[in-house]
């Protein structure tokens, strides 16, 4: 290891990992407002409440966590995508309960692939190679779990994550639009 490298371990999320993934998916949405019409002012305690429960998009189920000398650096939450509706139902049963409401937004992903759904690395550790690590776990878990190809979203502004998702693999497929957002569907080959 150079002087730069950080040894990053990954390991499966536990239900005590529920406020890590909440922190996680929030930075990965990244807009407090969006975050307050889906999930209401409180959006870390009801993300929270999501990450912790079994069938929802962002379980700890679906996560990986970072660390780094022992210290949480960070987190991955990704799914079979055909599994979308089903884990969203369970999300948004979760929302309806705190709101009133639930959300009503398009798909993200689709069945035939393996969907990197939210990613993020706590600001500390950022720069040390957590990220490429957290996306090359995911990635053999997908594929030994028998997937062929992992896609994700990316927004069109935040161009440094494209350099790094296209660093390991990942190829833009086509345009979408999501949380009124411009965002390229990117997938990653076995």
């Amino acid at each position: 290891m150079t002087k730069n490298e950080t040894f990053v371990s990954i390991r499966s999320a536990t239900p005590k990992d529920a406020k890590t993934i909440a922190e996680v998916v929030a930075m990965a949405i990244g807009d407090n407002e969006i975050l307050k019409n889906y999930c209401g002012e409180d959006f870390l305690s009801v993300l929270e409440e999501i990450a912790q429960t079994e069938n929802t998009q962002y379980s700890y189920h679906n996560s990986l966590i970072a660390e780094v000398d022992g210290r949480v650096a960070g987190a991955v939450v990704g799914y079979n995508g055909a599994m979308l509706l089903p884990l969203r139902n369970g999300t948004f049963a979760i929302i309806e309960k705190h709101l009133g409401t639930s959300p009503n937004m398009e798909p993200e992903t689709s069945a035939g692939e393996f969907y990197l759904d939210s990613l993020a690395v706590f600001p500390p550790f950022r720069g040390n190679g957590v990220a490429r690590s957290l996306i090359l776990a995911l990635s053999e878990k997908a594929f030994a779990y028998g997937y062929q190809n992992v896609g994700l979203l990316v927004d069109f502004e935040n161009p440094n994550a494209e350099i790094l998702y296209r660093s390991v693999g990942f190829v833009r497929k086509e345009e979408k639009i999501f949380l009124g957002h411009k965002m390229w569907h990117m997938q990653k080959k076995l």
